[in-house]
């Protein structure tokens, strides 16, 4: 007789560690279980629901609109999201029915939702943003060739994007796929060698960043973020950038697919919570630039935060989770290195965290990670001995304790971004 399964699946950092990042946990890979909704019940289990999933995302392109294109369960949560997130004027539906399924007639009545959408639209969208789900994924449909065949008919821009939750585990997952779709129009311009485009969130970095003086400080005076374009004319003037400045890794793919259509070149920059790794960052993005960045003031000032908060609350414990303006397992390296413990972590996880477990393993070898994913968290029973939840789905599974969520549309960045969490931290640990 086989055992039931009677408590929430969780592992050390230190049995991770010895894993390896080939040998992860069936429980953190969706494709090999039912998925729990927890915390996806935050968010929804679609890419492209709560924030910026897929959908949202997509209509960063400037006078845009986007036309979904499913069946009606996949639209249903889209149109209540949209409402509340306020671009719902800017989404429309194409909603499939079985004998769409079978035969697919739906992709011949896009070309007329096309021309009703710019009808009853004012002002008219000057791009029509078509996206499909996993439905379309299955009937092997080529949206490339759809767009292409209902540009030529409508007149009207038309971009191909994908909501496939299908293709979470493979090489271009949704939220991947969709910056590629964003960056997709952009056209070498001749090149302004004092611009840069910021590349990997769909709003803007928090313009207090030290980035941006330390950018303008070293002779570059524009700095371009797609999530600030107003028209199309904006956005084609990304093209004109000295290179790219890569601040999320799901934007890496989109960068490459850049440097190989228009010869772009590209630099990447993690979001760091550790001043000590900032201040080494900057240091090495200064000389593959050529430049010196003047950040030692900011640095020592990020410095005294940290003793400061070292200081007054050593050996306070911290629950992480994985919604929030960081990568989890960084952000505990962080924290432990602070003299703070982290004793769980709440997150999915893949092979790019594995250096930061790596280092999580060698000072913290017993915190445990849960998946918030596997079914067994039905089981899940609050932990014990935290002081503090950070993360909006941390605050759910410690809800005894105060939380920072700290999940701002508006992204913090180096050392600013650090003094500004631990100053959140000190107030609701005082």
């Amino acid at each position: 007789m086989t055992n039931m399964i009677s408590e929430a699946f969780n592992i050390t950092v230190s049995e991770l560690n010895e894993r390896g990042p080939k040998n992860i946990p069936e429980a953190f890979i969706p494709s090999c279980h039912l998925v729990y909704s927890s915390p996806a019940t935050l968010a929804y289990n679609s890419p492209g629901a709560v924030g910026f999933g897929v959908k949202r995302a997509g209509l960063v392109i400037p006078e845009s609109v986007m036309l979904l294109v499913s069946p009606a369960a996949c639209g249903r949560n889209s149109s209540i999201l949209s409402s509340e997130e306020g671009y719902a004027d800017r989404m429309f539906y194409l909603c499939m029915d079985e004998t769409d399924l079978v035969t697919g007639r739906h992709l011949t009545e896009i070309p007329q939702a096309i021309r009703d959408i710019v009808e009853i639209c004012e002002p008219k969208p000057k791009a029509v943003v078509i996206c499909i789900t996993c439905v379309d994924a299955l009937l092997g449909t080529d949206l490339e060739r759809v767009c292409r065949k209902a540009q030529e008919e409508t007149g009207v821009l038309v971009v191909p994007s994908y909501m496939y939750a299908l293709t979470r585990e493979g090489k271009k997952p949704p939220m991947v796929a969709i910056r590629d779709t964003i960056y997709s129009l952009i056209e070498r311009k001749p090149v302004q060698p004092d611009m840069v485009n910021l590349m990997g969130y769909f709003s803007p970095l928090d313009p207090e960043s030290e980035l941006f003086s330390l950018l303008r400080g070293a002779g570059i005076h524009t700095i371009n973020q797609v999530s600030e374009c107003k028209t199309l004319e904006e956005y084609y003037e990304l093209g004109a950038a000295n290179f790219n400045l890569v601040l999320h890794p799901e934007s890496v793919f989109a960068a490459e697919q850049l440097y190989g259509r228009t010869g772009m070149p590209f630099i990447e920059m993690a979001r760091l919570y550790d001043p000590d790794r900032i201040h080494k960052q900057y240091r090495l993005l200064g000389s593959a630039i050529g430049v010196k960045f003047a950040d030692q003031k900011p640095y020592e000032q990020a410095c005294e935060v940290r003793e400061a908060f070292r200081r007054s609350h050593s050996g306070a414990r911290f629950a992480l989770g994985e919604m929030l303006n960081a990568n989890p397992y960084e952000l505990a390296c962080t924290l432990v290195e602070m003299d703070m413990e982290v004793p769980y972590i709440f997150s999915n996880l893949t092979e790019y965290d594995f250096p930061y477990i790596r280092r999580l393993a060698e000072s913290s070898p017993e915190t445990k990670v849960y998946s918030g994913i596997d079914p067994s968290m039905v089981h899940y029973k609050e932990v014990e001995g935290v002081d503090c939840a950070i993360g909006k789905d941390a605050g759910q599974y410690v809800p005894s304790v105060p939380v920072v969520e700290w999940n701002s549309e508006k992204q913090p960045f180096g050392y600013h971004g650090f003094c500004g969490l631990m100053k959140e931290l000190t107030e609701v640990l005082a």
